[in-house]
This record gives C-alpha cells, sequence and structure tokens, in this order.
C-alpha cells in the first residue's frame, strides 16, 4: 500500500515567516504554494530527499488546523503516506475497521488525498495521498526518519504492519523499533521516554555538507546545540518541531 513518506505536515501561524526557516535559513526549495479555501488552510510543500515539508496555515478559525494552533501552538501535525490509489486503500482500510475522515479522496495539495482517524493509527493524524506528479530529489538536504511516540511500542509496531505493510526490527535490543517506508523510516519509541506524549515527536534529517549548514544556521541566528557530526534546532526557531539533522549518509 505505501510507497514511502510523501510529507511531513507542520502547522505554522504564518507561511512566509516559516518559510524564512525552511527555505531561507535550511535551504529547502518549494515545490508549491497554493491556497485551498474549501480546506480553510494556505500550504506550501518543501522537497526534503525524495520526501516534502508541508507548512500548513490555516486560513478559518472554525477548522480542525485552526484549532490544533489554539490548542498545540506551532508543530508536528500529520505523517502523509503516498500510496497508488487512494479510493482502493480507503476501501480496504475500511474492511480492516479503520475510522476514516475522508470516506472517499478529496483534492490537497500533492493530488488525492485522504485523512485517517488517529484512534485508529496509534494516536498519529496519517494522510494518504496519490500525487499528481513526483517530487524533484533534492540532495542538500533529505529526510532521514519521523519519530512517534507510543505508549506500546510492539503493537503501534504491529498496526503500521497490518495496516500499511511496513516491516521493522528493534534498534540495538532496545523497547525502540524502526519501520523502513521507502528510503525513510519511522522510529517508534515509548512513550515514557517522551513525558508520556504520544504522537509526532520530532523530525530527523540528513545533510550533504553538516558543517556548511551549521554555518548558515548560525549566521541566520537558529538557536541550535550541536555535537559530533549532528545538530539539534531548537523548537523556537523551527516553528514548534524537534528538528535533528546528521550527516549525510
Amino acid at each position: 500500500m505505501v510507497q514511502k513518506i510523501h510529507h511531513v505536515g507542520i502547522v505554522v501561524r504564518g507561511i512566509d515567516d516559516a518559510l524564512r526557516f525552511y527555505r531561507d535559513t535550511l535551504g529547502l526549495p518549494v515545490i508549491k504554494r497554493a491556497e485551498l479555501k474549501e480546506h480553510g488552510v494556505a500550504a506550501a510543500l518543501l522537497a526534503a530527499g525524495e520526501s516534502a515539508i508541508e507548512l500548513v496555515e490555516p486560513t478559518d478559525p472554525t477548522t480542525g488546523v485552526a484549532r490544533f494552533l489554539k490548542r498545540h501552538g506551532e508543530g508536528l501535525h500529520h505523517l502523509c503516506f503516498q500510496t497508488e490509489d487512494v479510493g482502493k486503500d480507503l476501501i480496504e482500510l475500511r474492511r480492516k475497521g479503520v475510522t476514516l475522515i475522508d470516506e472517499a479522496p478529496r483534492p490537497g495539495l500533492p493530488g488525492l488525498i485522504a485523512f485517517l482517524h488517529p484512534k485508529s493509527t496509534a494516536g498519529i493524524l496519517v494522510e494518504l495521498a496519490s500525487p499528481t506528479e513526483e517530487i524533484q530529489r533534492y540532495k542538500e538536504v533529505r529526510m532521514k526518519r519521523v519519530v512517534i511516540s507510543s505508549s506500546d511500542v510492539p503493537r503501534a509496531c504491529d498496526l503500521y504492519r497490518d495496516l500499511f505493510d511496513l516491516h521493522g526490527k528493534s534498534v540495538n535490543g532496545s523497547a525502540r523499533a524502526l519501520l523502513d517506508v521507502g528510503r525513510g523510516a519511522l522510529l517508534i519509541v515509548p512513550a515514557d521516554e517522551a513525558g508520556e506524549v504520544v504522537g509526532m515527536l520530532a523530525l530527523s534529517l540528513v545533510s550533504e555538507d553538516l558543517s556548511l549548514l551549521l554555518e548558515r544556521l548560525r549566521s541566520h541566528g537558529v538557536a541550535l546545540r550541536s555535537g559530533a557530526g549532528e545538530l539539534t534546532v531548537e523548537p523556537s526557531s523551527s516553528h514548534g518541531v524537534h528538528l535533528h539533522i546528521s550527516r549525510y549518509e
């Protein structure tokens, strides 16, 4: 069913302000940008390897995105899997007892999309997308993995295996698990390692030239911590996202 992580959605107060970090500082190119009036949002897709980051700004205060922003502030919002046929997959997921937010595919920024209810997907808001065009690979910075937390890691792994045919393994014999999704991955960690928070925790990227990127981040005044071969951008600079960047593999 799932081909890869198409994008990770980030809710922001203003796209133009968020672009100053994700496009101008981090260096991710904008693939597409539009105002989706029927959904009450404005959105922009930025390439990160073969996947993307989607910035979502609510334009209607009555939408779920607006309520999320009011309740949680800026930050990680949803995980989107690319699939060949959203409509066909919805039929299969409905058969498996998944609660659907969208009963049928609808137009979105990537193409045809549909959302699944988090109560059926281990607390994660999952979107499926059948894109109208492929993301042009961006080599300088690419998405490595999405970190999510669960109160029951083995159960979450079994669920994602059953629903999306994702396969994984434990990480160095620990309670963590890694599920492969194309060239990317989902890292599932126990909720007790994340202050009992269940949901999306962090985004991990890799950089082709980490030294150059670190210099650019510092020149833009980004709040960060750096170590041997990796750096962490503080959420205050990355619009509520815990962002980890390591050397290119």
